[in-house]
């Protein structure tokens, strides 16, 4: 075998080491300190989530190393794991106080409905994919979840059955705002959501005032489409 390959396999072997738990909490540590407060992170509900909940636990294996970096990651199924920081400032702006009914579309790995778990009484999240959706919703149960409820299915429909929503969170992105999802927000709920083409989206926050949505830009940011159970673009 050739001296290469040799490295090659031996890199591929250290990437799937398991660092030390001490090491996880002081990564999360600098994580919420260096990403979080000091781009003005500010709630602290929100950023005793961010602390608590292990990242680690959400990303595949081979990420690991790469668990609280400034960035997302792969999943698996072409969909990726959000900014810790996008999590964290999607997650102030629903401006959630504790006794909210949340939903949340596009659970991925189910990192963000677990922060959403910590901060608000009761989420419920879908997933269009359903081995990313099953593999979450047990991931969850095992981690304790009892507030998350997971369901595989279409979330340009949103999850009529529980409806109206203090909060809704949706964390891929639709060329327009669903119109399921606005008949099922509350009046006086907060809609966070990004809107656009592949390369080009504005996260956009709405709040329902007297049945009306008012809508404010905030970021410019990059989800993956929002997509049906065909796989194709919304």
């Amino acid at each position: 075998m050739k001296l290469t390959k040799i490295i090659f396999f031996l890199l591929m072997s250290l990437s799937f080491i398991d660092l030390p738990g001490q090491d996880y909490k002081s990564l999360r540590e600098q994580m919420v300190k260096k990403q979080i407060k000091a781009r003005g992170i500010s709630d602290a509900k929100v950023l005793e989530a961010m602390q608590k909940v292990e990242r680690h636990q959400f990303v595949p294996r081979n990420y690991l190393s790469k668990a609280y970096d400034d960035g997302p990651l792969p999943i698996g199924e072409g969909q990726t794991i959000s900014q810790p920081y996008i999590v964290a400032y999607m997650t102030e702006i629903l401006k959630l106080s504790g006794d909210e009914k949340v939903l949340e579309i596009g659970t991925g790995s189910g990192y963000q409905a677990a922060i959403l778990g910590e901060v608000a009484k009761q989420v419920y999240t879908i997933e269009v994919i359903d081995k990313l959706g099953n593999k979450a919703k047990k991931l969850l149960k095992e981690l304790g979840y009892k507030n998350i409820e997971v369901k595989v299915g279409d979330g340009y429909q949103g999850w009529k059955e529980h409806a109206p929503y203090d909060a809704i969170i949706v964390t891929c992105s639709p060329t327009h705002i669903p119109e399921a999802l606005k008949e099922q927000l509350a009046e006086g709920g907060i809609m966070v959501i990004p809107v656009g083409q592949r390369f080009a989206q504005q996260l956009i926050l709405l709040t329902k005032k007297s049945g009306k949505l008012v809508k404010k830009q905030t970021l410019a940011v990059r989800f993956v489409p929002m997509i049906d159970e065909e796989g194709k673009n919304y």
